[in-house]
């Protein structure tokens, strides 16, 4: 959700709350807001901490990985998804990268969201016959 438009929602909460409760309905609201905030605090720091028990950068599979990508994704969604922080390619523009046993996912973000992808998998070269 774009930050604005949530503190933009809370601040109609709390008017709506003082509207009809006065005081009481404020202190409602104020609490309502401060729990999803912690809802969303808790989110973060478990996905965090998922990835911290994993190697940087790798994931089971990269073609799956790749399958499940949609532009837009925030960088949190991403790491819920690979369970573990991305290897930092490139600062300009933000870049990162997370690999399995063969193939390379490598990501393109702007402003914590994903803009473009690329998988990289190994050429395949056709067998040489045999003598």
């Amino acid at each position: 959700m774009n930050p604005v438009l949530g503190w933009a929602l809370a601040a109609l909460f709390v008017a709506a709350a003082w509207q009809q409760y006065g005081w009481q309905g404020v202190l409602f609201a104020a609490s309502a807001i401060v729990f999803w905030l912690l809802l969303q605090f808790n989110r973060a720091v478990r996905a965090m901490k998922n990835a911290a028990d994993a190697p940087v950068g790798h994931v089971d599979s990269a073609v799956m990985f790749n399958a499940k990508l949609k532009p837009g994704m925030p960088m949190m969604q991403v790491v819920t998804l690979t369970k573990s922080l991305g290897r930092k390619v490139s600062d300009t523009p933000e870049t990162w990268a997370w690999s399995d046993a063969d193939s390379t996912v490598t990501l393109v973000f702007d402003k914590g969201r994903l803009q473009s992808w690329v998988l990289q998998r190994p050429s395949e070269e056709p067998p040489t016959p045999g003598p």
